[in-house]
């Protein structure tokens, strides 16, 4: 196994695009819905980055060396070749991982295709031999894997929220989401099958747990 495949937390974390066309664009994009802090650079911003300069700081000008200074992680994602490979020497000076736009060889660490399904993450990759099998994949998975999923797991952390805070000993939940699953709640949930639901949460877990109050309650209250 040529990577060590990994689920970073970015959350408020200073990030670096180097870039203003559709790469990096998209990578801006991604890095912002994991709650990153980004900052684009770029002489020039393409069309596509008009929604990226409302959720970034986007400064057009010229990279210099210092940009890299205090970034957790940095992409470099212009169209000169020369460019990145600077960027990532920069960043490699100051042990700042960089991922280099198509050149897997350059970089620190690759992007992986990905599904979401709200807490459900599906990362695909071909240790870049390739990206278009890659794809294919994902969009496999995409029709596998859908929407019910997302809801699914937000019922079963708001379960498991409910049972820790009333004194459930976490070492028991294990037994508990096995029925669960084994019961077909994630089946009911594609169904949309509240009444069922409903009986099997009653049934398992006790009449103070309902569909309704689960799925509408959030987790980080």
């Amino acid at each position: 196994m040529k990577y060590y495949p990994i689920f970073l937390d970015l959350k408020d974390k200073n990030c670096l695009v180097v870039g203003g066309g559709p790469v990096g664009a998209r990578k801006a994009e991604t890095l912002v819905k994991c709650g990153a802090k980004v900052t684009m650079i770029s002489e020039y911003f393409s069309s596509v980055c008009d929604d990226v300069k409302k959720i970034s700081i986007c400064i057009e000008k010229k990279y210099e060396k210092k940009d890299v200074d205090g970034m957790f992680l940095v992409f470099a994602a212009t169209h000169n070749a020369d460019l990145n490979q600077q960027i990532k020497e920069d960043a490699s000076r100051l042990n700042i991982l960089c991922n280099v736009a198509d050149a897997s060889d350059s970089s620190d660490f690759l992007l992986p295709s990905i599904v979401n399904r709200g807490d459900l993450i599906l990362a695909i990759s071909t240790s870049g031999s390739s990206p278009a099998m890659a794809k294919r994949i994902r969009q496999d998975l995409d029709h596998q894997f859908g929407p019910e999923y997302a809801q699914w797991l937000r019922l079963m952390g708001n379960i498991r929220k409910k049972l820790l805070s009333s004194g459930h000993a976490p070492d028991d939940h294990k037994k508990i989401f096995h029925t669960l699953i084994e019961k077909g709640t994630l089946e009911l949930m594609k169904a949309n099958d509240e009444i069922k639901m409903n009986a099997v949460l009653g049934d398992v877990l006790g009449k103070e747990y309902t569909y309704e109050d689960l799925v509408s309650s959030r987790r980080d209250e």
